[in-house]
């Protein structure tokens, strides 16, 4: 199939310089048939189908008999464990958070227990950080360690569920766990902050030291997610409101069978990403909101070391319909990616803002490294992005300075339609690393003010139509 790029309005004096940006939609495409076409989508099918929420016993146990008073400053965190315990004791059921507002610790979820906060309910999380220990194993930033515990946690469990149209709110700011990430907006240039303790973590990961040996907490500032289930099976999250987290907001990792549906998630911190798969198989991201200071959606597999000592991929994973607002980028694959990610497949969403930096964008380096490969999406439409329709960056944060070559292949983008967007292509490689057969197909953008940036790889646009800014 002959490639063919329409560029209309070469306003800005644009022209000479697009006659190198677009050298590669010179070539023609290779592009898979019809029914070869349509197998992606008939496996994304096959995963939404077998992505099943959990079933629960028709029991219910409200906080409120357990002691939780709705008064907004009553500590409800003993009465919500003592909740949790007698329903998994009875083999499951519901824990009903039910309308007013509770403040809260930590909540650790048990198999069979199904965390149901009814509209009209707002679980506010305490920001002291003294309220999370004891330490818990967790992954922070791709990594694993003993941190503060998330807010919501389960480890090792089975059939867990956080569902209802309530409010979670972490209470999260500048004054309190967003402070912790080090001088940025609206944050002090001085104080104590992560970063020290970051790069301890990141030098105990290269050096292999055993997690048991990683301890953090009490003056090392590493925030904690707001929910995290790890090694979890049959994880539901439907309905809920999230709101104002320290840092990543839906964290599942190394978990299978995972279904989030329905969630709204509003929160502007440092870190804030949307909902971040890591390690995770057979995932199902449907019909949801974000709305974040990082990457809405971000799919990861470890980072470094910790990713390449277990090499549990990604894979499996089907967005659709969801509303991506503010952000980093809507869809994205790492930046801790180096077990690797495949089987992507997203349709019918919908993205606009003007603080949405990217549609799609790949992130990695030589340090991190992984294989990002058979990512499909189709039928997005986009408002206004503020940079780049897809973005393959492999030159972030440490960049080439490593053995490791990351690879992003097999991508298709098709049928995505932009209004405005600072430019389509940002691609940014090194020599030695792989971006092969990645196409953009039948896309329209529009209202485009800026040249590409393409250093390298195979990337070409086929049946497109990309209009300049007038």
């Amino acid at each position: 199939m002959q490639a063919r790029v329409i560029i209309r309005g070469m306003g800005l004096g644009m022209g000479l310089v697009l006659a190198g940006v677009w050298m590669g939609c010179q070539q023609p495409g290779v592009m898979p048939s019809g029914t070869e076409s349509a197998r992606p989508w008939r496996e994304a099918a096959a995963i939404v189908s077998r992505v099943q929420p959990p079933r629960f016993p028709n029991r219910t146990f409200s906080i409120t008999d357990y002691g939780a008073v709705a008064d907004g400053r009553t500590d409800a965190t003993e009465a919500i464990r003592r909740a949790i315990e007698a329903c998994a004791a009875a083999g499951g059921g519901r824990v009903l958070v039910p309308p007013g507002e509770y403040l809260t610790g930590p909540i650790h979820l048990r198999s069979g227990v199904n965390l149901h906060v009814a509209e009209g309910a707002v679980l506010r999380f305490k920001t002291d950080p003294d309220a999370y220990l004891p330490l818990v194993l967790t992954r922070w930033e791709g990594m694993d360690c003993y941190n503060y515990s998330p807010l919501i946690y389960a480890h090792g469990q089975v059939n867990v569920a956080v569902t209802g149209r309530g409010v979670l709110d972490g209470q999260a700011g500048d004054d309190n766990w967003w402070a912790w990430k080090g001088p940025g907006r609206n944050r002090p240039a001085q104080g104590p902050n992560q970063v020290a303790a970051r790069n301890r973590l990141v030098a105990q990961v290269a050096a292999g030291v055993p997690v048991e040996q990683r301890r953090y907490g009490p003056g090392c500032y590493l925030r904690p997610n707001f929910i995290q289930f790890y090694r979890c099976r049959n994880v539901w999250i439907e309905g809920v409101r999230i709101r104002r987290s320290p840092m990543w907001n839906i964290h599942p990792v190394l978990c299978t069978n995972v279904l989030v549906r329905g969630v709204e998630v509003i929160s502007h911190g440092p870190n804030n990403d949307g909902c971040n798969p890591e390690s995770c198989w057979d995932v199902v991201i449907e019909d949801c909101v974000f709305d974040t200071g990082d990457d809405c959606i971000a799919i990861k597999s470890g980072r470094n070391e910790d990713g390449r000592r277990l090499g549990i991929p990604s894979g499996n994973i089907v967005v659709r319909r969801c509303l991506m607002r503010d952000g980093h980028g809507g869809v994205v694959m790492g930046s801790e990616i180096s077990g690797g990610c495949r089987n992507v497949f997203v349709e019918d969403c919908r993205m606009d803002s003007p603080k949405l930096d990217r549609v799609l964008r790949f992130k990695s380096n030589a340090v991190r490294g992984g294989v990002i490969e058979n990512v499909w999406m189709r039928n997005v439409r986009v408002g206004r992005v503020a940079d780049a329709v897809l973005q393959i960056d492999f030159l972030y944060e440490e960049g080439a300075k490593g053995p490791y070559r990351p690879a992003v292949r097999h991508v298709r983008m098709e049928n995505v339609e932009v209004e405005q967007a600072a430019r389509v292509l940002d691609i940014r490689t090194f020599e030695g690393a792989e971006i092969r057969d990645v196409r953009l197909v039948r896309c329209r953008v529009r209202g485009v003010t800026r040249p590409d940036r393409v250093d390298g790889g195979d990337v070409q646009l086929v049946d497109c139509e990309v209009e300049r800014a007038r």
